[in-house]
């Protein structure tokens, strides 16, 4: 076993393996320029100048879906969630189940989001386990919606001025995926449906961008009247599908009018990601008179959505500089705002470093979105990486085994996650990082579940014409066009892949090679006795294995280096092993109660017989001391030698065959607004305790952590 400086592999960690991927200036600075939020937007912005008939190709190809399946502990995991909260909540959740969209009149928002939110994850769910009763709901709800379209060709309940386009985004992406996966009665039925849409799109946003922007009383610093502004790719992504792939006959050019419309009735975040406005110290230390005008960019989920809106726009306006703004999006958020578990840490408005700010969980499946999709339209395996680390890390650890609770936020620091008389966030309840139905606001309820179906539909690209690359690695399959690909694995908790590849003419299989792993260490092994050299690309991280007809049979080995240190902020360490964040795992003794409605953080009760009997809200309590500081020298890794293969659920506490230990003692570690404050500097470091041995586990089911731990040596 190695362990591995931080210094010698922070190229690993934060983007340097891709030497065009530059991390801008380091210095702290202050304010050199205001970004100001212009009422009326520009119709000369610079990314829509250029008016073209095709759009930029992507460099990988998505699969329709449903043409990706999940096998072994994923397929567990997304079974979990169907049989969990997001495959019910149209059984008794009032925000789905009795939404405007459905003819009800329960909402949390005048965005009229949640239903919209929940199909857009409940779509892939379903189709990616072929479940009969979530697709059956699918079905119920999208029949329901396109047979009451409005007869001007809008999708909603809303009318006048109460039409806003950011409720259209989610559910746009759930009727695309439908589309795809669905038959071709579906396909037609939702293509016109949308192109019915376009057309009140365009009259809206010829008149004065209805439908972005709110004319009587704009507030666009912060609020709800900027959500559709800062979030416009996530409806240009259906649009281009839409030209892409369904606008023959049709008014393609009407279509792209309105693709460059929004673009230009944005707010842009190329604006935003230069060097001179960018906002690299904590926010909290900065004043309200600088961040406050700032909010829609410092949203989390919006920053979450938003890291892959300049690919976006790029395909429409052809402009290659924002390529390098896209990496600068990405680089910057994680290296200044970022968690060791890839979680961007902003519990509700951007952060810092320090391991007691929050992370959403809206944001977290929003950000592995966003970096799937990176991935395929710019190739940067570091894009794949970080989406695979929140996969495996961030997300598992915020949601209980069962499927059935979540947490609003989550902190890298979190000894326990009940209620706190007081909290360091910026706008989160006394409830939010505590588990339940709906602790702080219903959205991280109605949008949990999109993160691993999306993650799911994007593990497997198309490379040039008969090329299949596994982007993103977990144990899953694909088939098309005559190829079937197959992989079983337990990846990420070991790191051998086995593929099984059935073709009907040669083709290329493109294995991804995690940006952690050990190339010199790493091995192919095809139809058990041919080795081959492994070279991958230093910008995709893909190694190409040409495929012949018939079966064939294919063994990957990846290099993995041992423990590898990451020097987080405040003399502390985060520990690496392969793709999984290893915590100090906190012993708790767990307390439930009905479900509370979020309103306000309060206690209130839901009625009685509300919500299903699994439904419960959870105070995770600390059963031992949490302030130890570590030996990093003493480091151990250990693994389960039980053949009976991965627990089920597998993100529960202790259910990993793999953990470690280290040699600990306790120091004395205060607290800030009721959570482990930032520990003290190495000089006063002082054990007040005997050294012990310590046991960690992967963060995602270690749901109470320490993940930013302070260092001793104690040799």
């Amino acid at each position: 076993m190695s362990v591995t400086r931080a210094w010698e592999v922070l190229v690993l960690l934060f983007f340097y393996l891709v030497p065009f991927c530059s991390l801008g200036t380091g210095a702290r600075h202050t304010r050199q320029a205001t970004l100001h939020l212009s009422a009326v937007p520009s119709s000369t912005r610079s990314e829509a100048r250029q008016i073209s008939s095709t759009l930029v190709p992507l460099a990988f190809q998505p699969f329709p879906l449903g043409h990706i399946k999940p096998s072994g502990w994923l397929k567990d995991q997304l079974t979990h969630s169907a049989n969990g909260l997001g495959g019910h909540e149209l059984d008794f959740y009032d925000y789905v189940a009795h939404s405007t969209w459905l003819g009800g009149n329960k909402e949390y928002s005048d965005l009229r989001e949640g239903f919209p939110y929940w199909f857009n994850g409940l779509v892939p769910l379903a189709y990616a386990l072929d479940d009969a009763r979530l697709l059956e709901q699918t079905h119920s709800a999208a029949d329901y919606v396109l047979t009451n379209q409005q007869d001007d060709g809008w999708l909603g309940p809303e009318t006048g001025t109460e039409r806003n386009f950011w409720g259209r985004m989610p559910i746009l992406m759930g009727l695309r995926g439908l589309a795809e996966a669905g038959g071709s009665g579906w396909e037609e039925r939702i293509v016109t449906s949308l192109w019915e849409f376009t057309r009140v799109m365009n009259e809206m946003l010829r008149d004065k961008f209805t439908g972005l922007i709110r004319h009587e009383g704009d507030r666009l610093e912060e609020g709800n009247d900027s959500w559709g502004r800062i979030r416009v790719q996530d409806l240009l992504i259906t649009l281009q599908w839409l030209y892409e792939s369904h606008s023959e006959g049709r008014n393609a050019s009407q279509l792209m009018e309105n693709m460059h419309l929004l673009i230009n009735g944005s707010l842009n975040w190329a604006d935003w990601y230069n060097p001179t406005i960018y906002i690299r110290e904590d926010l909290n230390t900065i004043p309200d008179s600088v961040t406050t005008p700032l909010f829609p960019f410092l949203h989390g989920v919006n920053i979450g959505q938003g890291l892959k809106a300049l690919a976006v726009f790029r395909r429409i306006s052809r402009n290659d500089s924002l390529i390098q703004t896209s990496r600068n999006a990405v680089n910057w958020t994680f290296k200044y705002h970022g968690a060791a578990s890839g979680a961007i840490l902003a519990d509700e408005r951007l952060a810092g470093l320090a391991p007691y700010y929050g992370s959403e969980t809206c944001t977290l499946v929003e950000t592995m979105f966003s970096l799937s999709y990176l991935y395929q339209a710019l190739g940067d395996s570091p894009f794949a990486h970080i989406c695979e680390k929140i996969a495996f890390n961030a997300l598992p650890v915020q949601i209980t085994p069962d499927w059935w609770a979540r947490q609003y936020v989550s902190q890298p620091n979190q000894p326990f996650a009940e209620h706190l008389d007081d909290t360091p966030f910026h706008d989160v309840n006394n409830w939010g990082q505590s588990y339940g139905l709906e602790v702080d606001y219903p959205c991280c309820t109605v949008n949990h579940h999109q993160g691993l179906p999306k993650y799911v539909a994007a593990m497997f690209v198309r490379v040039g014409e008969r090329g299949v690359a596994h982007a993103l690695l977990g144990p899953g399959g694909v088939e098309v066009d005559g190829t079937k690909v197959d992989c079983e694995t337990e990846y990420p908790f070991a790191d051998t892949l086995r593929y099984t590849i059935t073709t009907n003419a040669t083709t290329d299989l493109y294995i991804r090679v995690p940006d952690w792993a050990d190339v010199t260490m790493t091995s192919v092994l095809i139809n058990s006795n041919t080795t081959t050299e492994i070279s991958p690309d230093c910008h995709t991280g893909l190694h190409k294995i040409t495929i012949s007809l018939g079966t064939t049979e294919v063994i990957y080995n990846i290099g993995n280096p041992g423990i590898i240190l990451e020097h987080r902020a405040n003399d502390t360490i985060a520990i690496h092993h392969g793709a999984l964040i290893f915590a100090l795992a906190i012993p708790s003794y767990v307390a439930s109660t009905p479900p509370k409605a979020y309103s306000n953080g309060s206690d209130n009760p839901l009625p009685d017989g509300y919500e299903p009997p699994k439904a419960r809200d959870y105070q995770y309590h600390n059963a031992s001391a949490w302030n130890y500081a570590i030996d990093p020298a003493t480091l151990s890794v250990h693994r389960s030698n039980s053949s009976d293969g991965l627990a089920d659920p597998i993100f529960a506490p202790g259910a990993s065959p793999i953990w470690m230990t280290a040699k600990a003692c306790e120091i004395v570690w205060g607290l800030y607004k009721g959570v482990p404050d930032v520990p003290p500097t190495r000089e006063k470091r002082k054990c007040i305790g005997d050294i012990v041995d310590i046991r960690l586990e992967p963060l995602g089911g270690a749901k109470i952590h320490v993940v930013d731990l302070p260092i001793l040596k104690l040799s």
